[in-house]
This record gives structure tokens, sequence and C-alpha cells, in this order.
């Protein structure tokens, strides 16, 4: 088994409580999560909190986009993290934690995505750095995140 860390960082044209409001509610995610288009017939179902610590979404599409869940798991002004765990097309656990920071008249947002390796994962792992498999996509959320606060 191994571990990996995955993280980009940009700064956003908008105020922290902007940004937070589109990543605490999983329903604003189909405004910029990077892995939005990849089923156009996605899914989706929303259950617990409407948003915030206790908030669930779960999905199930096709081979690119997978089955899996989310959940909030923390909700602080500064920092919101997601449990992520896919059972499609492989089973994994991650965390993706977005750090907010002042940056000038902006927001510094950190998304970090970190979890463990076993079996083929930790093979192909080797291989493909899961850096090289996500680095893009976090990035592009990022790009779709500014966007979506109104500053893309």
């Amino acid at each position: 088994m191994s571990s990996y860390v995955v993280e980009r960082r940009t700064v956003v044209d908008a105020p922290a409580d902007r940004i937070h409001d589109l990543v605490a509610d999983l329903h604003a995610w189909r405004s910029w999560s990077p892995w939005e288009d990849l089923d156009p017939a996605l899914e989706r179902r929303y259950d617990g909190a409407e948003r915030g610590t206790g908030a669930r979404y779960s999905w199930s599409g096709n081979r690119k986009a997978g089955r899996g869940t989310m959940e909030v798991v923390a909700d602080t002004p500064e920092r919101i993290e997601v449990l992520v765990r896919f059972e499609k097309p492989f089973r994994s656990t991650s965390t993706s934690a977005f750090l907010l920071a002042p940056a000038g008249a902006g927001t510094e947002v950190v998304w970090r995505m970190t979890g463990e390796q076993s079996g083929v994962a930790a093979l192909v792992g080797r291989i493909v750095p899961m850096d090289r498999l996500l680095g893009g996509d976090l990035q592009k959320g990022l790009a779709r995140l500014a966007t979506a606060a109104g500053t893309g």
C-alpha cells in the first residue's frame, strides 16, 4: 500500500465566502467540477445535510464517470474536507481538502487530494504517478471554480 498527495493552487479574484459556498454545497459542484462532463447522463442523488458537514452526494455513470459517493466531513470558513469513495471503475477512498486563505483582494484556493493505493492501483501508481493522473483535473476544477465564482 502506498499513499499519495496531489495538490494544486490558484488565486481567485473573489471573496472566500463565495468560493466556500461553491465547495461546501455539493449541488453547486455541477457548476465547476472537472468531472461533470464525463457523462451527460450521470445519475445523481443528494441526501443528508443540505450543505456543509453531513451533506452527501452519490453518482453513477458510464465507465469514465464510474460510481461512488462524496460526503462533506469537515467545514470551517477556511477549510472544507470531502471524503470520496469510488466503487467503480475501482474501489478507492480519498479525501479532498479545500483550503481558503486571503490573497490580496482575492482568495488563495488550495485543492489537496490524499489517499492510499493498494492492489492494482498501487502497481499503476508506480508507473503513472497520481499527480500526473489527477493534477490536470484539479487545475481544471480550480479554473472552473474561479469562473463559477464570477471571475473566470
